[in-house]
């Protein structure tokens, strides 16, 4: 029994050596002890891929120190140390640069239309700058500036606002009116402004009693947001603010995130300062989220309904405290900055530690975090919108990183890396990502499957990988060869669309075709492929040295009668099916006109169907002998029950042609007797061909009674064969029917001394012996005083029967005399009619009329035409010299047996004979066989009367004598 191949491919085939493999297995097993530990720590996706800013931004920050960043739609601005800003493309090239101040630069600011940027230093100047042209304004305010922003309606209106603060203390509104730019206070007298933002209507700054919200809409403040408690000093972190869209302030300072949702009256002030509203009108505020981190805030933006987080995370040394407000200095042991994403409610989504230049040696205040603006949240449904991912941008001293959301072709990269190909198909089929990836994507798959060693999963993902690419399939096709796994992806590769090359089909069949385990499947498959997208040659090739070996599968025998087929090979395919009795076998052979294959198949064939191999065998029996047949079904016999397929033969054969087969009858004799005995005594009956001896021999071993009882007759052994038919069958019938077959007097007296000790049968005799044989004797040989019974009903039958049979013969008797009188008076009165002669040429010429004319021509009523009916034998010639009688010019004797001849030949052939011997002239006698043209009655006188003997017709009076 062929071995079951394993689900994951053809077993034992593979072509690593076993070395490797047990290095494999080891290196398997210590891989799995890591992946169980890492499973215990589920890594998950990022949610942000990142890359290093490159373009100009290495050589700027080679000889400066990056300290603050804006970005706008368009355009990104970049300041230093310096007291530089670098303008700068999405890819850091550099585009524009204004040396606005001459100290560091600590914040930077664009207008909504990004036409202009404003930058505020620790020279204590406020520079705005346009980017489209020269325009350019410096305010001085003889104090470090810390936080900047310009209204976001800058570029639109005239007034030109902007809102400034720093160590001083005040938040200055800086408007253009008409004589010039006017500052108004906004707010003063609760510490440094460390950091403001403007949406909208909105301003919102921080210092260091906390953070206040400035609605310009109707010039009143909204809110106030006391300092988180613990926090760090301004100086050391300083608290960042984002907003969200027109309502949402995320406040993020030291460790403490909050989220602030503002809405607006519509009511306006009288004038620009501030007044106190009633309640019912003032503004409403709510902190929707509140939450503290374990780590310092060094940035925050939104991230659609969640927040990024740049994470500085404390040492070791602060882990057991509380954060103070003071941040511990560490120089060259602090960890990696993080970027986190989390929810309102402080899960986390995700996190990753960003490798930046000589992060040993930053603090938190190092870092800062800023983001490209967007209207609104454009996060739906778990995905952005394409070409509306928002850009984030970290910004270390010496470095910039560039963070944005993964889209579906990182995700699938990401699934990939981390071996989790089938999430990583089904999300290319879904229609995520470029439709190049699913090649791609579908290589690596197949890859990491082959190297997993999962070859029919493999094989049963190619159909959907590969399509319809030709050059795929084939490439894959031999790997899969290499690797002798080919079986298994046979079922899946395509005959069209696309076809392949016909090697790459040989190279399949002729795979599965040295694998037991893979027969049927090459049956299967040599079905239905279609024959002309290969070459059967090199299949047949690979299989014909597998014949006669242990190897050779009746499954494979068929694939290749099938092969031999399509080769136009039909006897040997014929040869295989024999073998292997395929029912279609006979239908095969018609087809293809085969009959002379079949003389080494007699016992094949019989075997499969021998209702349909005997009418075979015996319609090409001069193809093959009726000898040669019973060679080999003799030859057969611990095969088959040869001896029943012999007799099946030989009955059709005997029915066909009775002498077709004489040479075996005696065979026959004895399979008839063993098979069908019934058919016996008809053969026995029918056939010369036997011999008796051997016959009865036969019969008596198998005690058939009525055979014996046939052949002893045959053998002249009559008495034998009655004694058998009254001891052994007791049937008198069948006595009595013998007995006459025989016609022999003796048998009779035989058959009474049988019976005579018998009373029943000597009852049964009397019976069927009427027309046989005289009763009366039968009864006059019964010994005195044996009982017969119903003696007296049966000589009452004999009595009627023998009655009946005599009245019968009367009547029979008084029949025959009425017929013969009847046909006697019938052949007197046709004798008297009178005969017609004719000679050829008059009969031509009679026939010639009868075409043109068709009158009837009307004799005498005392001549009778006997031109069909009394036409002379001789056919208007003489029956001894067979000349016609219009060649002699001589008299003619017709007799009344329609017999005639010359009257010269009847006379010498008279003489000659010594027939006639009274002299009498001839003259006269052929006067007496005149015609007779009278019209004389039929019942008159029959001629003259001649008194010497007559003459008579030469051939009957010898047939006659004979």
């Amino acid at each position: 029994m062929a071995p079951i191949p394993p689900d994951n491919g053809v077993e034992g085939d593979d072509e690593r050596d076993e070395e490797e493999e047990e290095e494999e297995e080891e290196e398997e097993v210590e891989e799995e002890e890591e992946e169980e530990e890492e499973e215990e720590e589920e890594e998950e996706e990022p949610r942000l891929k990142y890359q290093r800013m490159g373009g100009s931004i290495p050589t700027l920050l080679a000889s400066d120190v990056a300290s603050c960043i804006a970005v706008a739609e368009r355009m990104i601005a970049l300041g230093t140390h310096g007291g530089t800003i670098h303008i700068l493309d999405f890819l850091g090239n550099q585009v524009k640069e204004f040396s606005a101040h001459t100290a560091a630069v600590n914040d930077l600011s664009f207008d909504i239309e990004g036409e202009y940027i404003g930058s505020c230093s620790d020279d204590g100047s406020v520079v705005i700058n346009s980017l489209f042209t020269d325009e350019k304004m410096k305010f001085e305010y003889h104090r470090p500036m810390k936080a900047i922003a310009l209204d976001p309606e800058y570029a639109r209106k005239s007034s030109r606002r902007f809102v400034a603060g720093g160590l001083a203390g005040h938040l200055y509104l800086n408007t253009k009116r008409w004589l010039g730019f006017k500052d108004q206070v906004l707010h003063s007298g609760e510490g440094p402004i460390h950091v403001v933002k403007w949406r909208s209507s909105l301003i919102a700054w921080a210092n260091d009693a906390g953070v206040k919200v400035y609605d310009t809409a109707n010039d009143q403040r909204i809110t106030f947001i006391e300092r988180p408690r613990g926090s760090p000093r301004p100086e050391l972190l300083l608290p960042h603010l984002v907003w969200q869209d027109d309502t949402l302030l995320v406040i993020a300072w030291g460790t403490s995130i909050k989220i602030t949702s503002i809405k607006t009256n519509q009511a306006t002030a009288a004038n620009g300062s501030y007044r106190p509203v009633p309640v019912s009108s003032m503004n409403q505020v709510d902190i929707v989220a509140s939450f503290s981190t374990s780590y310092f805030i060094s940035g925050i933006a939104p991230f659609g309904d969640s927040l990024v987080v740049l994470a500085y995370i404390p040492g070791e040394e602060d882990g057991e405290k509380e954060f103070s407000s003071s941040v511990p200095s560490r120089q060259g042991n602090a960890q990696r900055p993080e970027v986190r994403i989390v929810t309102w409610n402080n899960d986390e989504l995700s996190t990753d530690a960003l490798p930046v230049h000589g992060f040993e040696h930053y603090k938190a205040k190092d870092y800062s975090l800023a983001h490209a603006p967007f209207s609104g949240s454009s996060y739906a449904g778990g995905q952005w919108a394409e070409g509306d991912e928002p850009l984030y941008y970290i910004v270390s001293p010496k470095d910039v990183v560039i963070a944005k959301p993964r889209d579906t072709e990182d995700h699938i990269a990401w699934l990939l890396q981390h071996g989790a190909h089938e999430k990583a198909l089904a999300a290319v089929e879904a229609g995520q990502g470029r439709s190049e990836l699913l090649d791609e994507v579908g290589s690596r798959y197949l890859d990491h499957l082959i190297v997993e060693r999962k070859y029919a999963e493999a094989a049963l993902l190619c159909p959907k990988l590969l399509r319809g690419s030709a050059s795929a399939w084939e490439r894959w096709v031999f790997h899969f060869a290499h690797l002798r796994q080919l079986p298994v992806l046979v079922p899946y590769i395509p005959t069209e669309n696309p076809r392949l090359r016909d090697t790459a089909y040989e190279v399949a069949l002729v795979a599965i075709a040295t694998n037991p385990s893979f027969h049927k499947e090459l049956l299967s498959t040599i079905r239905s492929w279609p024959p002309v997208i290969y070459s059967s040659l090199p299949v047949i090739s690979a299989i014909e040295p597998q014949l006669n070996t242990s190897s050779m599968t009746d499954a494979l025998k068929e694939a290749l009668a099938e092969l031999y087929v399509i080769d136009g090979q039909y006897e040997k395919a014929f040869s295989l099916y024999a073998d292997l009795m395929n029912p279609n076998v006979f239908a095969f052979i018609e087809k293809h006109n085969l009959y002379d294959s079949i003389r080494e198949k007699v016992v094949p064939l019989m075997m499969l169907d021998c209702k349909q191999a005997v009418p075979l065998l015996i319609q090409n029996k001069d193809l093959i002998t009726p000898s040669e047949v019973l060679k080999q079904l003799l030859n057969a016999s611990d095969k088959c029950d040869s001896r029943y397929y012999l007799h099946l033969y030989l009955h059709s054969l005997f029915e066909v042609n009775p002498h077709a087969g004489k040479d075996f009858h005696d065979m026959q004799v004895e399979l008839y007797a063993d098979y069908d005995s019934k058919m016996l005594l008809p053969f026995l009956r029918s056939s010369q061909h036997y011999t008796l001896e051997k016959a009865h021999e036969i019969c008596t071993r198998r005690d058939l009674v009525k055979e014996q009882v046939f052949i002893l007759g045959r053998m002249g052994n009559a008495k034998q064969a009655l004694a058998i038919i009254i001891n052994k069958l007791g049937d008198i019938e069948e006595a009595v029917e013998f007995v006459n077959m025989q016609h022999d007097d003796e048998l009779w007296e035989e058959l009474i001394q049988q019976c005579l000790h018998k009373p029943e049968m000597v009852g049964v005799l009397l019976e069927h012996t009427v027309g046989n044989l005289d009763p009366l004797y039968i009864v006059n040989m019964v010994p005195n005083g044996l009982e017969i019974p119903r003696l007296r009903d049966r000589l009452v039958k004999i009595v009627t029967n023998y009655r009946t049979e005599t009245s019968l013969r009367h009547g029979c008797n008084d029949i025959l005399k009425a017929d013969i009188v009847n046909l006697l008076v019938k052949y007197y009165n046709e004798a008297k009619h009178g005969i017609y002669l004719s000679n050829e040429e008059d009969e031509a010429r009679a026939k010639r009329n009868d075409g043109r004319t068709s009158q009837v021509i009307e004799k005498s009523p005392g001549v009778r035409s006997m031109e069909v009916k009394s036409k002379p034998k001789g056919g208007a010639r003489c029956c001894i010299c067979f000349d016609p009688f219009s060649i002699q010019s001589v008299n003619v004797i017709v007799f009344f047996c329609c017999h005639a001849y010359h009257m010269n030949c009847l006379m010498d052939s008279a003489y000659s004979s010594g027939i006639n011997g009274s002299g009498i002239p001839s003259q006269e006698r052929v006067t007496d066989y005149g015609y007779d043209d009278s019209d004389e009655d039929d019942d008159g006188d029959d001629g003259p009367q001649m008194g010497g003997s007559r003459m008579r017709c030469i051939l009957c009076t010898t047939a006659s004598g004979a």
